[in-house]
């Protein structure tokens, strides 16, 4: 059995650790409030916005926008990886990227290339350790994240995509649904409409409708390509920026619910450190008192 002052120095180590882990569960939970607000106000743009470019899709008249043609067999995929830059968040980036390397390992079975664009310093090391082709990334995206940092990366990608160097374009990240629980999302970022059109779908299959057709017909001022332009770089800068919003709100609950697991730890850990502690020097007081006891009986 341990003697009592090595069993003095784990409970105070434990217990230093408990102050961080507790510190840390504050920070991120005030931090949390902040990126699910910051969630909230995003999303109201980014639903319209899909709402427009779902009926866009519909109409099949793109007026010669390279962004907005469909390839009819994928060659090459491109995938928007949006992870965090920090860890101890819980399994947060690891069904992230078991999801992310189980679509590339099924590109890769189909003789399909495949390119990232990382977004968070977790998800471009994961690349660089089994060798994926990264064309861009962003780090170090803090707790308030800018548009103007995103806009190289994604500009690279989307230019690759319009030259027909990509024929998809996924989009990764960790989408938040609740403080206990966030899930992993692969979505259809290009062509355009594919996931809206998809999901439609399914939801009047649910609902026992057959799908139906809608015409719709837009008018352009002042002409078509530039509108087209404008609006869907908007599109998939929302898409991408809303994405990255879910992603760092179900970073800070994941963060904050692993904390708390720690710093729960880290009380049992002391208790039981203090009962071993508590045994140890009762059977040294018993020894002692045992010595004592044989030395006057000898006497």
């Amino acid at each position: 059995m341990a003697v009592g002052k090595e069993i003095l120095t784990k409970i105070r180590s434990v217990q230093n650790t408990q102050k961080i882990t507790k510190a840390m569960q504050m920070v991120s939970t005030s931090k949390m409030r902040k990126t699910q607000e910051r969630m909230r106000l995003a999303r109201p743009y980014a639903d319209k916005v899909r709402s427009v470019m779902n009926h866009l899709a519909k109409t099949n008249e793109y007026h010669g926008l390279q962004i907005l043609e469909r390839r009819e067999q994928v060659k090459r995929a491109g995938f928007v990886l949006i992870t965090t830059d920090k860890g101890l968040c819980g399994g947060l980036n690891a069904n992230l990227l078991k999801k992310f390397f189980a679509q590339v390992q099924a590109y890769r079975e189909q003789g399909v290339e495949v390119e990232v664009v990382c977004l968070g310093s977790k998800g471009l090391a994961a690349c660089q350790r089994v060798g994926l082709d990264v064309v861009a990334s962003v780090v170090n995206l803090g707790d308030t994240p800018k548009m103007t940092m995103l806009l190289g990366a994604l500009n690279e990608f989307f230019a690759r995509y319009t030259d027909a160097h990509l024929d998809v374009v996924h989009l990764v990240y960790s989408g938040f649904i609740n403080t206990m629980k966030q899930e992993a999302r692969l979505e259809v970022l290009l062509p355009i409409g594919q996931a809206e059109l998809e999901g439609s779908a399914e939801t009047e299959a649910q609902n026992g409708a057959e799908a139906t057709e809608y015409n719709w017909d837009y008018h352009y001022e002042p002409d078509p390509l530039s509108v087209l332009d404008y609006l869907v770089r908007r599109y998939l800068e929302s898409v991408v920026f809303q994405a990255l919003c879910d992603n760092m709100a179900s970073e800070q609950a994941a963060r904050m619910v692993a904390m708390k697991a720690a710093t729960d730890n880290a009380g049992n850990a002391i208790k039981e450190l203090r009962l071993v502690y508590n045994k140890s020097r009762q059977a040294a007081i018993t020894t002692e008192l045992s010595e004592i006891v044989a030395g006057a009986a000898a006497v």
